[in-house]
C-alpha cells in the first residue's frame, strides 16, 4: 500500500517523544495517504502512517505489530512476493492477523533481523521498532532501486524521518534553508548526490539501504546496488535464452503487480516501454483493463496517434488528459510543492496532471513502463557514448561524427548543417578514460547554469564542483572501473537520474500528489539482474535500442510499437514560462524576489528573461535555465518564505497505539 510515513526518535531518556508533532507531519502527508491516519507512540518513539488501502482493506490499518506488540512497522509501498514469504513465515511458526504485506515485514523482521528487506521483492521505504531490544532498535529501510522516498534529520537527541520534506521541517528546530551543494548537484546532474538533498538540514536515505538507531548511534548500510559483469567476461547464457528469460521475467513481474483489492490501470504513452507493459498486462488479465496518457495541444510533444493503434489493438477502456501551455503553467507550482526540488524540465507537470486524471476516475494503481530505457539500453546518452568513443579512435574523421545527426534531432540549439552539432559532440572526445566520460556533455551542459549563481551563492559553495565528487566516489568504487563503457554509463543513469530525478520528481511526488499508486514491472530486481548480465550487443546493436527488450516483446506487442522511432518524453517550458498566461511567474523572478532567495544574480535573471521574451525558439540549455530559475523561485517561496503549515481537519480516522498495544 503506498502511504505516506512520519516519526522520531529520542536518544535522550529524560524526554518523551511529542506524538502531536507525529499528527503535524502526517496531516502534511495525506495527499499520500486519505483513507486513514495511525500512531504508535512510546517513552522512546513515535510511528505514523497516512494509509492508501490497496490490500486488505478492512484489516490492514498501520501501524502493525507482532503477537506480543514488541515490534512494530509503518510501511509506504508493496511487497509483491508477500503471498509466497507468509507461507514460509507460517512454516517457521509465525501467526498473522491480516492479509496485508505490511506484516510480513514484521514476521520477515523477527526471522532475518536487518536482513530482512534482501528477501523482499517490491518497492517500499519503512521504519520499524523494535522495543525488545536494549534501548530499543529503530530500523529505517528503502527499496533497492529508490521508488519510495525517505528523508531523515537530526535535531539534538531526536531524528525524524518522513515521506517527504515537508513533513519534516513541522520539527521546530529544524530549518528549511536551502543547501547550496544541493543546488550545484541539481544544476550539474540533475539530482543531488545522495545522502545530500535540496534542503541544509535534511537528508535521504539512499536507495538500497538500511539505517539502524541505537540510542545516539546510527548505522548506515547498503544492501544492494546495481552491478555489472567485468568487461571481456563470457556471459552466462546465449543470446537466445537471454531473450526468452527476460520475456518470462517480465511477465511475472507484471503478474505479481497486478495484486491489489483495488481496480489496477496502466500508463500508455505508445512508445515501447508503456505498450510492453500493457500487452503483458493484457496477457495476464482478461477483466476490463483501462489506459490513461497524456496528450499535448501541441504537436511537437504529441503521442497520440501512437497510443491509439496501441489502444485499439489491445482493446483497453482508454482517457486522455490534454495539457496546454497555459493549463501546465497553472499547476507549475503545485508541482514544485509536491516535487520539494528544483527542476530542470518541465516533464513533471503532464505527470501530476495525469494523475489527477487517473484519480478522477476513481483508479488508484497503474502500471508504467519506468526503468526499461536505464537497465536495457534506450536512452540517447548511451548511444552518443558509443559514437564518440568510435569517433575518437579517429579523431580527424569527418565520417564517423556523421553518426550523431541519428542523435538529439528535438533538440533546439544544433544546426541542420552539422557544424554546431560537430563543435558540440566534439568537447573532451579523446578523454576516453575519464570515469564519467558518458555523461561529460550532460553535465557540462547543465553546469552552465550555475553562471547564473548570485556572488554570495558562489561564496557559500567555496569551490564545490559536482563532478569532482562523483569521480572521486567513482575512484573509489571496488568495481566500476572493471565494467564495459555502457554498464558504467548505465550505473550513472540509474543511481543518479532515475531514483534522483525520474522516480521521484517525475514519478512518486506527481502520482502521489493524488493517492495514486505506481507499479513498474521493469524494476523489479529480478528483471534488472537479469538485464546487468546481457552483454552490450543485446541492449544496444548498433544504434538500435533495447534490442533484446525489442525480441522478447515480439510475441505480444503490437509491430508498431517495436519498429517506430523512439520518441522521448518531452514538454514545452519556454510557452509555459513567458507569455500573458505566465504573468505569476513575475511574482517569483522578479529582481526584488531573486535577490531576496539569494540563489540567483537578479542581473543574470533578467538577461535571460529578456532573450525569451526576444526568442521564441529557445535553446535546450536556455529552456533548462528558465525551469530551473523559476522551480528554484518557487522552492524557496513556498518551503524557505513561508513554513509548511499542517491541515489539522486532515487527521481523520485515526489510531493511537500505546507501548502496551491498545488501539485508542
Amino acid at each position: 500500500m503506498m502511504c505516506g510515513i512520519a516519526g522520531l526518535h529520542s536518544a535522550d531518556p529524560s524526554r518523551t517523544v511529542n506524538p502531536v508533532l507525529v499528527e503535524d507531519m502526517l496531516a502534511l502527508l495525506r495527499h499520500r495517504g486519505p483513507d486513514e491516519m495511525g500512531i504508535y507512540q512510546d517513552r522512546t518513539v513515535a510511528l505514523g502512517s497516512a494509509r492508501l488501502s490497496i490490500i486488505d482493506l478492512a484489516h490492514g490499518t498501520q501501524p502493525i505489530g507482532n503477537e506480543d506488540g514488541t515490534v512494530w512497522v509503518v510501511f509506504n509501498g508493496e511487497v509483491f512476493n508477500h503471498d509466497t514469504l507468509r507461507s514460509k513465515l507460517i512454516a517457521c511458526g509465525h501467526h498473522f492477523q491480516t492479509r496485508t504485506d505490511t506484516e510480513v515485514i514484521v514476521h520477515l523482521y523477527e526471522e532475518y533481523g536487518r536482513a530482512c528487506v534482501e528477501h523482499l521483492n517490491g518497492q517500499f521505504a519503512f521504519a520499524l521498532w523494535d522495543a525488545g531490544q536494549p534501548e530499543g532498535t529503530l530500523l529505517l529501510a528503502r527499496d533497492r532501486v529508490g521508488i519510495c522516498p525517505l528523508f531523515y534529520a537530526k535535531s539534538g537527541s531526536d531524528l525524524i524521518f518522513a515521506s517527504e520534506v515537508k513533513a519534516l521541517l513541522r520539527h521546530p528546530s529544524l530549518g528549511s534553508e536551502l543547501d547550496p551543494r544541493g543546488l550545484a548537484d541539481f544544476f550539474t546532474l540533475w539530482s543531488t548526490l545522495p545522502p545530500r538533498t535540496a534542503f541544509a538540514d535534511v537528508k535521504q536515505l539512499p536507495p538500497g539501504h538500511t539505517m539502524m538507531i541505537r540510542g545516539s548511534r546510527s548505522d548506515l548500510g547498503q544492501y544492494w546496488e546495481p552491478t555489472f559483469p567485468e568487461a571481456g567476461v563470457p556471459p552466462v547464457a546465449g543470446d537466445a535464452e537471454f531473450v526468452d528469460h527476460l520475456g518470462d521475467l517480465l511477465l511475472d513481474a507484471t503478474r505479481i503487480r497486478l495484486n491489489a483489492d483495488v481496480p489496477v490501470g496502466a500508463y500508455l504513452s505508445g512508445g515501447l516501454d508503456s505498450t510492453t507493459t500493457a500487452s503483458f498486462i493484457r496477457r495476464n488479465s482478461h477483466d476490463n483493463f483501462r489506459t490513461f496518457s497524456v496528450v499535448f495541444d501541441d504537436a511537437r510533444f504529441d503521442e497520440r496517434q501512437y497510443q491509439e493503434e496501441v489502444v485499439e489493438k489491445l482493446d483497453t477502456d482508454h482517457s486522455a488528459v490534454v495539457c496546454s501551455s497555459t493549463g501546465m503553467s497553472e499547476q507549475l507550482a503545485d508541482v514544485v510543492w509536491h516535487a520539494e526540488s528544483p527542476l530542470l524540465r518541465s516533464a513533471p507537470i503532464p505527470m501530476y496532471l495525469l494523475s489527477q486524471h487517473v484519480r478522477e476516475h476513481d483508479m488508484k494503481v497503474v502500471l508504467t513502463g519506468e526503468g526499461a530505457d536505464e537497465f536495457l539500453g534506450g536512452y540517447n546518452i548511451f548511444k552518443e557514448d558509443k559514437v564518440r568513443r568510435f569517433w575518437a579512435r579517429e579523431p580527424e574523421s569527418s565520417l564517423r561524427p556523421l553518426l550523431l545527426n541519428k542523435l538529439y534531432g528535438y533538440v533546439g540549439g544544433l544546426d541542420e548543417a552539422g557544424s554546431m552539432r560537430r563543435r558540440f559532440f566534439a568537447r573532451h572526445l579523446t578523454e576516453v578514460d575519464r570515469l564519467d566520460y558518458s555523461h561529460l556533455l550532460r553535465w557540462a551542459n547543465s553546469s552552465s547554469l550555475h553562471r547564473l549563481f548570485s556572488g554570495e551563492l558562489r561564496d557559500r559553495l567555496d569551490g564545490y564542483e559536482p563532478r569532482d565528487e562523483i569521480n572521486s566516489r567513482l575512484a573509489t568504487h571496488p568495481r566500476y572501473s572493471t565494467w564495459t563503457p555502457l554498464a558504467r554509463a548505465q550505473y550513472l543513469e540509474v543511481t543518479l537520474f532515475m531514483s534522483g530525478y525520474l522516480l521521484s520528481s517525475q514519478g512518486d511526488r506527481m502520482l502521489m500528489a493524488h493517492s495514486v499508486e505506481g507499479r513498474f514491472p521493469f524494476l523489479d530486481h529480478r528483471v534488472i539482474e537479469w538485464a546487468a548480465l546481457m552483454p552490450p550487443r543485446l541492449k544496444l546493436r548498433g544504434l538500435v535500442e533495447k534490442w533484446a527488450l525489442k525480441e522478447a516483446a515480439r510475441p505480444y506487442v503490437p509491430a508498431s510499437a517495436i519498429e517506430r522511432p523512439k520518441q522521448p518524453y518531452r514538454a514545452p517550458i519556454r510557452d509555459l514560462l513567458v507569455g500573458n498566461h505566465a504573468s505569476w511567474v513575475a511574482e517569483v523572478a522578479n529582481s526584488r524576489a531573486v535577490a531576496d532567495a539569494g540563489v540567483f544574480a537578479p542581473a543574470a535573471v533578467e538577461r535571460l528573461f529578456e532573450k525569451a521574451r526576444r526568442i521564441p525558439t529557445l535553446s535546450e540549455r536556455d529552456n533548462m535555465a528558465l525551469m530551473a530559475v523559476v522551480s528554484t523561485q518557487l522552492l524557496h517561496e513556498l518551503f524557505v518564505r513561508r513554513s509548511p503549515e499542517p491541515d489539522r481537519k486532515a487527521v481523520i480516522k485515526k489510531r493511537v497505539i500505546g507501548a502496551e498495544g491498545q488501539g485508542q
